[in-house]
């Protein structure tokens, strides 16, 4: 996949815009809040104050509720924010499935109802937000072998339910380990790209990342201990689990390996102390606001500047 002459390297901030629920208990219909939707405000003109647009990708629960509707409508409709899809099934009518583990990854339920799952909630993305989505991403990556067909008959443009360097095979997910870190085409006749979430390998083994970091998923002291002598890392560009330090070295890695695009990520309940393991109080809250001030400095030192998903759109070439 190429993008046209002069659009140069650039970068993306998705957040899995999401209900809060304990993310250490079996997943429920019902135990879910959205408190934290009233954080959004804060963040979108954060946002804003850094000349970046970031794509909130939403599921039900937040499509469903007003107070987040009414902040990301309103950002939406300036120009200063962009919508997309994120499936939770679980939480997604019509609910007719089981909700377990397996079934939290929608590419593993009947494509009759993955795919009304999807319509439902684009539907009601389009009719509370205002505009059509143009990006996908499943919750928990959890593609499946009918997603692209589904996407593509309904309007979506870019795929970015990818994560790439990981596998959740263990848990009935879909296994990225080998997949691409670049933009490629999952319908390339349709016009469906799919962006991977950015994830690199750094230190000195890195080239052999691919191969060793997957063999020692039964060992994860030593995958530690790599990590912690400098030897292997695996970075994924997300403030949730990741120093600044380390993003940074993911950065470098990632521009010097000529990625047209890096993806960012993080879940909207982070952005309220209590809800995610990664912000327990309000200092790891501004430790989150300020990892993102810090890797959007960084990146403007690097020249990389920040895009949209329809920037994106626009800029691809089908030559």
């Amino acid at each position: 996949m190429r993008f046209k002459p002069g659009f140069g390297q650039r970068y993306l901030l998705t957040v899995d815009t999401e209900e809060e629920f304990d993310w250490t208990k079996p997943l429920d219909r019902e135990r879910h809040t959205v408190h934290s939707v009233s954080r959004l405000a804060k963040f979108q003109q954060f946002c804003e104050s850094q000349g970046v647009v970031p794509v909130y990708l939403v599921d039900y629960p937040i499509v469903s509720s007003p107070a987040a509707v009414a902040i990301l409508r309103d950002a939406v409709a300036a120009g200063k924010a962009e919508v997309g899809v994120q499936l939770h099934p679980w939480v997604s009518p019509p609910h007719e499935e089981e909700v377990n583990e397996r079934n939290s990854f929608a590419g593993n339920l009947p494509a009759a109802l993955e795919r009304a799952k999807f319509t439902q909630l684009r539907d009601k993305i389009a009719e509370t937000i205002g505009a059509a989505p143009l990006i996908y991403r499943a919750g928990r990556y959890g593609v499946g072998p009918n997603t692209a067909d589904i996407l593509a008959d309904g309007g979506i443009a870019i795929d970015t339910s990818v994560r790439a360097r990981f596998d959740y095979s263990a848990g009935g997910g879909p296994n990225f380990r080998d997949h691409p870190v670049r933009p490629y085409w999952l319908n390339r006749g349709r016009g469906l790209m799919e962006l991977p979430l950015t994830s690199v390998y750094w230190g000195p083994l890195r080239q052999l990342g691919p191969w060793l970091y997957p063999q020692m998923w039964r060992a994860p002291r030593l995958r530690g201990l790599l990590s912690r002598i400098g030897l292997l890392e695996r970075i994924p560009l997300t403030p949730e689990g990741v120093t600044i330090e380390e993003a940074i070295r993911g950065i470098d890695i990632a521009l010097d390996e000529g990625l047209p695009v890096l993806v960012f990520s993080f879940h909207s309940p982070s952005l309220a102390p209590g809800y995610t393991p990664y912000v327990r109080n309000e200092d790891d809250l501004d430790a989150l606001y300020d990892w993102w001030r810090q890797a959007f400095a960084y990146l403007a030192r690097r020249q990389v500047r920040p895009t949209t998903a329809s920037e994106l759109i626009a800029a691809v070439t089908l030559a």
